[in-house]
Parts: structure tokens; sequence; C-alpha cells
């Protein structure tokens, strides 16, 4: 029995849904305004996890062009039943005011890894939808409601609804059946048939640091629902020591084994030396990520296994250890015809006019667009920060003639947090390397006056970011071996959905390549390679 580190998912992988397929097992994770949607992670022993699916990826079953920043896909919902794997999906289109827009719809396919369904539109009352296959061979789908009117709690409660397969809609009565607990913000349900027990677990106190993983049951699918004597089945809350913060939002598993695992959402903040332990809790440039426990069942409750706080290890399962190879590795050269599953874009997918592994072969080619505060289109291919510590590096040739043309290597959390090194022009100095940030809307340039030029006739510049734990440093080269690093300290904190505008957002901390043409020309850049690498 191997022992498993925690958290499995690292970097960004928030909302964990788990299911089994005879002896695989896979998690599908959220991935908001980032193309394509869902994340699909496969294990064979549930401690190596490698990435083989992002199953939304055509315009046809999402297009998020003006989504709000954190909006998207939300809590998307895993399972398998009659041969076939189900994927419950929620497209958020209204965060900010009294309402949430969203519309919930069902793709389906034979393989994990295949092309999935046109999607089947179900309803749009609110977000975090799942769907339960009961053993009399009826579905039923629960999502939480989402209440608008001034006066009244948001979360108004869980609804089930019968889902007909043949009609591919919902049918008869619907039915509000937990309200939840004292804690509120009742969300995430997801229902569970064992030894003549319904099991509803949902998520309650919000996904920051209040977070926990509600559990209730009933013999009757209808409810009423009891409330588990000892819950929370899983949180952080009262234990701020523990690395593993924000604990909730989980989904349950049987092994082939017969043995039971809950898999939950989790934080893990930067360390914050002489700073206050309990408020703020801190900040997680890693986003919000996924870890696993081990349960057990008392009295036909589950209980997490040593209490239900998060452990760092937990013991697996009784299943040999396979592990894979790299699924990305750490210099990707763009010799290929597709790009590796680990990049994603901001909303919509790059067309070839857009991003091409084929005009300049070896390398990406990247036309510019929108700026990086657009909500349309955005020509930025990055990549999730999974580390607190890495190096990420690129080798790019750009000839720009106006400052409305920039391109370079990009950190960025939403349109309104970024940082950027980019290769742009200025009308003494020319083409020039020049830093921009944004910091919730407050936008800098702090080289001002001391740009670096680029000399005449360096086709490539290379570019290198090291971040290291709290802070990150842009470096430069114009031969790839002597290297400048650029006397500024930025703060990885500010890549934080902690830190934009005071919390509240889902995402986490993006490196890659963009390029911009605000000028209307689409001049290209040419991105030699890029370099993930944990320090």
């Amino acid at each position: 029995m191997a022992k498993i580190q925690n958290p499995i998912l690292t970097g960004f992988n928030p909302d964990p849904s788990i299911c089994r397929a005879g002896e695989d097992y896979y998690i599908a994770v959220s991935t908001f305004e980032w193309f394509p949607g869902v994340g699909i992670y496969h294990s064979k022993d549930l401690k190596n996890w490698r990435l083989v699916s992002r199953p939304l990826n055509r315009l046809s079953q999402l297009n998020m062009m003006g989504n709000p920043d954190s909006g998207g896909i939300w809590a998307p919902a895993l399972s398998y039943s009659d041969g076939k794997f189900w994927l419950i999906y929620t497209d958020v289109k209204v965060t900010e005011g009294q309402w949430k827009d969203s519309h919930n719809y069902l793709v389906t396919c034979d393989t994990i890894d295949g092309e999935w369904s046109e999607p089947i539109y179900m309803n749009s009352s609110g977000f975090d939808p799942s769907l339960f296959h009961n053993d009399d061979g009826k579905k039923y789908f629960v999502n939480m409601v989402w209440d608008h009117r001034v006066s009244h709690h948001n979360f108004y409660g869980i609804v089930l609804q019968e889902y007909s397969v043949e009609e591919k809609k919902l049918i008869g009565k619907k039915e509000v059946i937990f309200t939840g607990t004292d804690i509120k913000l009742t969300e995430a349900p997801h229902l569970y048939k064992v030894n003549g027990y319904y099991y509803l677990l949902t998520a309650e106190g919000g996904t920051k640091y209040d977070h926990q993983a509600t559990i209730a049951r009933s013999k009757d699918l209808w409810g009423p629902y009891e409330v588990h004597p000892e819950n929370p089945l899983i949180t952080s809350f009262p234990y701020p020591r523990n690395p593993l913060q924000k604990a909730g939002h989980a989904s349950i598993v049987e092994t082939h084994t017969n043995e039971w695992f809950l898999v939950h959402l989790t934080g893990r903040p930067l360390p914050k030396e002489g700073h206050a332990l309990l408020d703020p809790r801190g900040y997680c440039p890693l986003g919000r990520e996924t870890a696993i426990q081990r349960l057990e069942w008392k009295d036909d409750w589950p209980y997490v296994v040593g209490g239900n706080q998060p452990a760092a290890e937990i013991e697996g399962p009784a299943i040999d250890e396979v592990t894979w190879e790299k699924d990305v590795p750490e210099k990707d050269d763009f010799d290929g015809e597709n790009l590796n599953l680990h990049f994603q874009t901001l909303r919509i997918p790059l067309g070839e006019e857009i991003v091409s592994l084929k005009d300049k072969p070896g390398h990406l080619r990247i036309h510019g667009r929108e700026s990086l505060t657009s909500k349309f289109t955005q020509a930025y291919v990055a990549r999730r920060w999974q580390h607190f510590n890495f190096t990420a590096e690129t080798k790019v040739a750009f000839q720009p003639e106006t400052f409305q043309q920039a391109a370079g290597l990009v950190n960025y959390y939403n349109t309104q947090n970024w940082t950027a090194l980019q290769v742009t022009w200025h009308e003494e100095k020319g083409r020039i390397l020049d830093l921009t940030t944004c910091d919730n809307f407050t936008f800098d340039q702090p080289l001002k006056g001391k740009e670096i030029v680029v000399p005449d006739h360096t086709e490539y510049v290379y570019m290198r970011v090291d971040v290291t734990t709290n802070t990150y440093r842009y470096s430069y080269s114009f031969d790839g071996n002597e290297w400048v690093e650029i006397d500024i300290d930025f703060y990885s904190y500010k890549l934080s959905d902690d830190y934009i505008q005071g919390g509240g957002f889902f995402t986490g901390a993006f490196v890659g390549m963009q390029c911009q043409d605000t000028s209307g020309a689409s001049l290209p850049a040419d991105f030699d390679y890029f370099v993930y690498k944990e320090k």
C-alpha cells in the first residue's frame, strides 16, 4: 500500500469530481474562463495522475466570449454508467451583482479522451449540477438554486428532478430536497446510494477559508435528509495551522478493492512569517487544488480517517502502484501538430488565423489580438502555476513597428491582475523590452525611462521568469547564454484568489506566451519553445 502525498493535483485544479470505470479512476476539475473547458485526470492507483482529456474543446459545446473573470465552467460532475461517461457542466455568464446567470448542460462519450457529444441543455436555475444514476435505471439531476431576491439568502437549496435519456430533457416534478445547515452557502450536490441509504454530499461555507463538506442521508431519494451527527465531513476552518486549507467541495469513490476515498478541494497559502495566523489566513497563488482522504464507515455514516481535517499524507488503496510518463515535457519545442493539454487560452479557441504550429515549423506563431484586459479575443497561450518554485522560459522573434504591438512572457491571474515582459516599440529607441503591470486594474510601467533596447539584427529575444515562493523576477538574454535579471521584485500573492478585490475569485496564476496588436494589423510573434521547470 503506497503512501499518497497531498495535494494529488497541484495548482488550480478545483472542485474535484471523481468516478470509477472498472479499475480506472478519473477526476474532473473546473476550468472557469480557460478554454478548452474541464480537465480530466486518469489514475490506476489514486496516487499517480495524468491529464488525459479536455472534453469541451469546440465552440458548439462552450463559447465563453465576453464571460466575466471567474465565470465559465464551474464544478463539472463526471460519472460512468451504461458503458459511457456522462459530464455535467455549468457555463456561468454573470457573476457580479444579484444574479448568477448560469446554464447547465450534459455531454457524453464512450471513451474519456474521445470526441464528446454536442451538449444537451438541462436548466439554468443554479450552478454546481450533477447527475445521479439510481440502481432502478432512472437518472436524476441535482443543482443548487440561486435566489436573487434582495432580502433572501442567495443559496435557496438543492433541487432534484428526473432526467429522461430518451427525451433528452428534465421531466416530472422538481423539489428542493435539502436546504443545508446553518453554515449556509449550500452547493455542489452529489448523490450516492450505499446500503439502502441515499447520501447527499454538499459543499458549504463558501470556497474560501471557512469552506466545508456537509453530508446527509435518507432512505428516500426525495428526503427528508438527516445531517451527519459529527458534520462537517471535512473542513480546515478550525485548523489554521494545517498546511491544507479551504478543505471542502468533495466527492466520493469506492475502489474496485472495496475501499472508500474522498477527494476534495484544498488551498496551500504562501508562508507569511511575522503575520497574524488567523486573519487573513493567507494567499494561494496556486489556486484551489485537489487532495484525497481515506474514508471509513461507522453506523452507516462515512468519516474521514484520522478526523475531519485534511491529512498531508494518507495510506493509499490496496492497489499496485502504476506510474505514468510525464504527460508534458519540461521543454516544449512546438514540433507537434497540436498544443499539449496543459496549454489553454482564454474564453474561446484560437483558430489557425491566430495561433498556428504550421506557419513556421518548430514554432508557435501567435498573431497579435486584443489587450490582456480584454474578455473577448486575447492571443495568450498559457499554463497553470503548479509549484511554489519554478522557472518558465521562452524565446521569441517579433518585429513591432508601433507601441501598439507587443509580445512576450506574461504571468496572469485575470484581466485585472497580471505582469508582462514584452518586446515592443519606442519612437526614439526602436525595439525595446518593457514591463507592464496591472494590479487590481491599476497600471504601471516600472522600467519607464529605462526600457531595455533590443540590439539591431537580434532576431530572437530570450525571456525567463523565476518564481521563488513569495516573489518572482524576470530575466532576458539576447544570445541565450548571458542572462540579465531585471532588478524588480513582483509578488506571488498578487496572483491569488485571495488578493483579487479582497478575495472571491476562483482560478489561479498562469504563465505563458502572449502577442497583442491593438493597431489591428495582427502582427505575428514566433515562439521557438516554452519551458516550465520545477525548482
